[in-house]
């Protein structure tokens, strides 16, 4: 019996020592990958436990179906599943990674811990999840200080301002794409973008020279990870829905107020014969777009050669019918180590686009909905009524009709070649030589169209509208950048000493040509509508039009900058540029210098910090810099003005036309100079779970190119007199917290002031008129300029108490709208008007919240913008009566009945003047963004032969919360026109669904 009890006992712990397996590992550091000794390692849910070694080894027994935790002071922990694996290579984060990480910042990388300035990194994964073929798109919302306005346009590139509206000419900020300057990147896939970095701070700026005025979005595409070969798949479709449409009157209530005003007018009651349809016009044009986005890559490196080809293939259907943008893009990096101190290496872009057929929806919003939309008897698109005829058609009449008109290809190849070698001990040097050819062509048809029109006498009822002649157009351009970069770099450490310097020459060429072509058909015949005939080759030579132009600029230049910390305690960023131009030098050399200088105090370092543990890292700091913008408007060469043409003079029988400059430009011209500085602080606390950082900035834009007036008939001059000012607060604060080794959570928010104002122009009193905006000295740029609404006349009393109409159109009659007499003269004129919107936002936000629990992870964003107004302008001058807003249901019709809505009646035009009858509020807050996502265990991987799969679903701008009357309250626009609501593009909403493998 004594035996039988032993063997049963040696067979129990036999039995139990064969299910367990010895496992071996070592952990590392993520980023340094330094060893990391004295980590506990436990078994998930026993008590077991070990640590690493002072080399951060460790043994532990456990059951191959168990997991492992790596927990340890400073660095997020880790729960890693055994999966029957006896040796592990862990990599843990450090919590102070986001000081550690390194980011961009012009001709090279620095450690964000070691910069005195307001950069901004984005991770790639952070908006990969995300429909669109702009990256910058998605970053709408995340970056203080950066105001994205979108487009809902296919295709269409977002509108972006860094710090506020700096100049008059231009507001678009630099991008660098591995190295390269580029004005646009429509050619980049999201999906193969690595890291972006926003650069706001002058000390990052001043390096980029004439080009950094407008700030600069830096952008690292994906690169092979060493000792990996991976196959990565993503594949999203989903579709897009116009969800809020603008509250237009339905048939019933335009007939209500088409009747008053025909009455009020003097007007017969109208013949509805042929008009008795109810068309939601709104409905007709808009459908759900579909969208598609694939894209593979192959990526693998090894100690001397990484290699990595990413393909993608988006389709993206706008919102109204026969809209399409498609686009294929190539990624190509491939690095070679060549010897331990030299290296080289290529980079491609590729890209070729298919354009969409633009439509818009400003015929939905004006067409009356009394009009059928079809005639099944002709199979005819329905005419418009004879009230609104001549200006506005059958909205499906072009969308239908005129489908397929339009062949526009965009193609773009970006290359790349650098070499890098180190040499005693501290020193490298690196050459980029880069080189951009865009080449984009479009061919477009002039076809026929003929609608039902009831009111034609006789039996045929089909009427042309439109063209009456066919006709074919053609453009072609190119345009091309040339870059080259020669940097040399030092690095060193000695006692408590840090410095990084980066000494370098870089010139680059930019290069544009355009040509147009049109030609109509000839008598006798029609140009088919085939698209192998679109070309003016074909139609009558004498109908034949043709227009060329180009342009091309250089600049060299030289540039220097010091990175110094002492004990990581004080540290110090100077920077200096000097650019020459081609588009100066006719009376002075075309050079110009700017520099920068930053400073920064990182309390937490010093020793009356060290014991203490609530604040984790404090850091104060400020930057000064002169920075530069050479976009000065059309004319690449302001120097040299444009020929134009003038008067005429005749010699015998001929008649010679004259041509001269367009103005004359001052000698001492040169580009705009930015004065900026800026001033805040980067708090980590409470174990690193909050992080708080601030800065108040301040940005002069001193020199702006400005025209002079002419005086008694003479030229008008060129000359730096415009000076624009920007100044504000940017914030954002995060909060990050692990409630459990399963739950975590992240909270984060964004805010920036912006107060813009034009300290000068040209001289006092002179205007940048661009449509309703206005651009004056001591306003805000792009400001609306217009009359006061001060209610509506009641009665002809009324009108006899108050100012007198010096509008023209007669005299006031009740009704119509009062105007503040703010001269106090007693007649409203032209000297009445004032400023009465700003299209530019008091402040703009973001808010994030984040949570993962096991393997599902939900993401939220919200953005927000407060304190502009948009100026309203699609109903505002009337030629046809138009579909009315329901808000005018409660128009003035008599005593007392409204004080806000002018009585109905085209021959007011006093009504229809800039005012603030046509200001909305441009404040909105939105669900930009929500991401749901599972990730599969190692389980089902290992049987599916993947390393990951997750699964994603993914909505944009679900909810808008806006009191403006358009489609949308996100509205871009030029440098001085911006904001102004013409029947803008939907912002739809977005739905998609998602998976993301490797293999």
């Amino acid at each position: 019996m004594r035996s039988l009890s032993i063997l049963i006992f040696l067979s129990l712990i036999s039995t139990i020592a064969w299910g367990q397996t010895t496992v071996n590992g070592i952990v590392k550091d993520s980023k340094s990958l330094a060893v990391i000794p004295g980590v506990t390692i436990n078994i998930k849910g026993k008590a077991t436990a070990t640590q690493t070694n002072s080399k951060g080894e460790f043994t532990i027994e456990a059951d191959p179906s168990e997991s492992l935790q790596f927990v340890i002071l400073g660095y997020t922990s880790q729960t890693v599943p055994i999966n029957k694996k006896t040796v592990l290579e862990i990599f843990l984060e450090s919590e102070n990674e986001a000081l550690e990480e390194v980011v961009v910042i012009g001709y090279g990388t620095a450690n964000k811990r070691d910069l005195t300035g307001s950069i901004v990194q984005v991770k790639g994964s952070e908006i990969v999840d995300r429909p669109g073929t702009n990256p910058i798109a998605s970053l709408q919302g995340k970056v203080a200080g950066l105001q994205v306005t979108n487009s809902g346009r296919p295709g269409q590139e977002p509108d972006l301002r860094i710090r506020g509206t700096n100049s008059i000419h231009g507001v678009k900020p630099l991008y660098v794409v591995d190295g390269l300057l580029n004005d646009n990147i429509n050619f980049l896939n999201p999906d193969d973008v690595e890291n972006i970095e926003v650069l706001k701070d002058p000390s990052s700026l001043a390096i980029f020279g004439v080009r950094g005025a407008n700030g600069v979005i830096a952008i690292t595409t994906k690169r092979a990870k060493t000792g990996q070969l991976n196959f990565d798949f993503s594949s999203r479709i989903g579709f897009k829905d116009v969800s809020h449409r603008m509250k237009l009157t339905d048939a019933t209530q335009f007939k209500e107020l088409y009747e008053e005003q025909r009455f009020n007018q003097g007007d017969s009651p109208y013949d509805y014969t042929h008009w008795n349809a109810n068309t939601d016009w709104q409905n007709e044009i808009f459908r759900k777009g579909i969208l598609n986005y694939n894209n593979l890559s192959v990526s693998n490196a090894t100690d001397r050669n990484s290699f990595r080809m990413g393909l993608g293939y988006s389709l993206d259907q706008g919102v109204i019918n026969h809209e399409k943008h498609s686009q294929i893009t190539l990624n190509l990096s491939n690095e070679v180590r060549v010897t331990d101190n030299f290296k080289t290496g290529v980079i491609v872009n590729g890209y070729r686009a298919q354009l969409p057929q633009n439509r818009d929806v400003f015929g939905a919003v004006l067409a009356a909905p009394i009009a059928p939309v079809f005639n099944q008897e002709y199979g005819l698109y329905h005419t418009m009524p004879a009230f609104q005829r001549a200006q506005v058609g059958n909205p499906l009449t072009t969308i239908e009709e005129r489908k397929n008109t339009f062949i526009g290809h965009n193609y773009r190849i970006i290359g790349n070649y650098y070499a890098e070698v180190e040499f005693l001990k501290n020193f490298s040097f690196r050459t980029n030589l880069s080189a951009d050819y865009g080449f984009n062509q479009t061919r477009g048809y002039d076809g026929l169209v003929s609608v039902y029109n009831p009111e034609i006498q006789g039996d045929n009822k089909a009427e042309r509208v439109g063209n009456l002649l066919t006709a074919v157009n053609q453009e072609q351009n190119k345009y091309y950048k040339i870059q080259t970069d020669w940097l040399l770099n030092y690095k060193n450490s000695f006692d408590k000493h840090n410095i990084q310097a980066t000494a370098g020459y870089t010139t680059y060429m930019n290069g544009f040509e355009n040509t147009t072509a049109r030609r109509t058909q000839g008598d006798g015949y029609e140009i088919p509508n085939e698209s192998r005939y679109w070309y003016v080759g074909i139609g009558d030579a004498k109908t034949h039009t043709g227009n060329g132009t180009g342009w091309e600029t250089r600049t060299i230049s030289y540039l220097a900058r010091a990175l110094y910390n002492y004990d990581g305690k004080y540290l110090l960023n100077t920077s200096f540029r000097r650019d020459g131009s081609s588009a100066f030098g006719r009376y002075k050399k075309p050079w110009q210098n700017f520099y920068a200088l930053g400073l920064a105090w990182v309390v937490t370092q010093e020793n009356f910090m060290q014991n203490q543990n609530v604040i984790n890292n404090l850091k104060i700091k400020g930057s000064v810099a002169h920075l530069g913008n050479q976009d000065g408007g059309s004319n690449k060469y302001p120097m040299w003005a444009p020929m134009v043409a003038g008067n005429t003079a005749v010699f015998g029988n001929q008649i010679i036309p004259a041509y001269g400059p367009e103005y004359i430009p001052d000698d001492k011209l040169h580009w705009e100079v930015v004065k900026a500085w800026e001033a805040g602080f980067e708090l980590r606390t409470f174990d690193n779970r909050l992080d708080i950082e601030a800065v108040y900035y301040s940005k002069n834009t001193d020199g702006i190119l400005v025209r002079v007036p002419g005086i008694l008939g003479s030229l008008p001059g060129l000359s730096n007199l415009g000076n624009i000012q920007n100044k504000g607060i940017e914030a954002s604060v995060r909060w990050n917290q692990i409630l459990s080794d399963d739950w975590k959570f992240a909270i984060g928010g964004n805010i920036t002031t912006l107060k813009n104002k034009v300290v000068s122009l040209s001289s006092k009193g002179y205007d940048i008129v661009d449509g309703p905006s206005r651009t004056t000295e001591g306003y805000p740029i792009g400001y609306f300029w217009g009359y006061v609404h001060d209610g509506i006349f009641q009665t002809q009393a009324d009108v006899n108490q108050s100012a007198k109409n010096g509008l023209g159109g007669g005299d006031f009659k009740p009704g119509d709208i009062r105007y503040k007499d703010l001269d106090g003269d007693g007649t409203i004129t032209a000297n009445d008007r004032t400023m009465i919107g700003n299209p530019t936002p008091d402040l703009f936000y973001g808010l994030s919240l984040s949570t993962s629990y096991k393997r599902f992870d939900l993401n939220i964003e919200f953005q927000g913008v407060y304190g502009n107004e948009i100026m309203r302008t699609w109903n505002q001058n009337q030629f046809a009566t138009y579909n009315f807003l329901t808000d005018r249901i409660n128009r003035w019709n008599g005593e007392g009945t409204s004080n806000w809505e002018p009585i109905i009646h085209e021959g007011r035009a006093n009504n229809r003047v800039y005012s603030t009858y046509f200001i909305e509020d441009g404040s909105f807050f939105r669900l930009r963004d929500v991401t749901l996502a599972y990730t599969f265990p190692q389980e089902t991987l290992g049987k599916l032969r993947l390393k990951n799969l997750r699964l994603f679903a993914n909505a944009q701008n679900i909810f808008t919360f806006s009191n403006n009357t358009g489609f949308t309250p996100e509205i871009g626009g030029s440098a001085t026109s911006f904001g102004v609501d013409k029947g803008t593009y939907p912002i739809p909403a977005i739905y998609t669904l998602g998976l993301n493998l490797n293999f």
